[in-house]
Parts: structure tokens; sequence; C-alpha cells
């Protein structure tokens, strides 16, 4: 499963490799890393209907993980990727824009790697 991770955080990839290292080496996750959602953008119209599932921060300098959501929604690839939105913030304005511009599921940091490895391996 082609999984595209986007966050400002340049850590974020040392960290998803960590963690899913197994599921890396036994290709059942193959992820790509964007830092940005313009970043995000760019590598979707380059790769078409690659990313099945896009984890996406949403707070991020310049273009907001929800913003990007809008635009993926708005043009999305058939089948249309399932997109999680990831935030510090726990808050209900951001879970319910999230939800209202076509998010499938929402998560809060710090990640739970575990939960997150339940979620993708269900996905997969």
């Amino acid at each position: 499963m082609k999984i595209l991770v986007v966050d400002d955080e340049q850590d974020i990839k040392t960290l998803f490799e960590q963690r899913f290292r197994r599921e890396i080496r036994e290709s059942t996750f193959d992820f790509a890393f964007c830092f940005s959602g313009e970043e995000a953008l760019a590598y979707l119209r380059e790769h078409p209907s690659e990313a099945i599932l896009i984890l996406s921060d949403i707070n991020m300098p310049g273009m907001s993980g929800l913003e990007l959501l809008r635009r993926i929604r708005e043009n999305a690839p058939a089948p249309p990727p399932f997109i999680v939105m990831i935030t510090a913030y726990g808050d209900a304005a951001n879970y319910d824009e999230a939800m209202r511009s076509g998010a499938n599921d929402f998560l809060h940091k710090p990640l739970d790697f575990s939960t997150l490895k339940q979620k993708l391996i269900s996905l997969s």
C-alpha cells in the first residue's frame, strides 16, 4: 500500500521509517514523504492515483492540511485516496472542518503508532 505522509516536521520521515521498519522491509507499506501542502500537490500530480492513503498534518506553514484536503478532494483521481488528518490540537472546530471537507479519519499528535498501524493494516 502506497502511503503519502505530509508534515512540515522533517523528523517525521525518520520516525515513520523506524516505527514501520518491518512493514517497509516486507513491502506491506511503501511510504512517500512531502514536507508541505504544495509539495504534496506536486507529488500527487506527478503520481496520479499512486497514493491510496494520505496522512496529513493540519497545521503547516503555507498551505494548511485542511486546504490540501479540499484541493485533493476537488481534483481526486479515481478511486479517491483515503485521507487521515493529523493534528496536535484536538479542538472540535478542526475536526468538524476536516470531516466536512472530506477527511476519512482524524488522529491526534503525538501519534499512537500501535493504533495507526492497526488502522493501516485494516485498510490494506
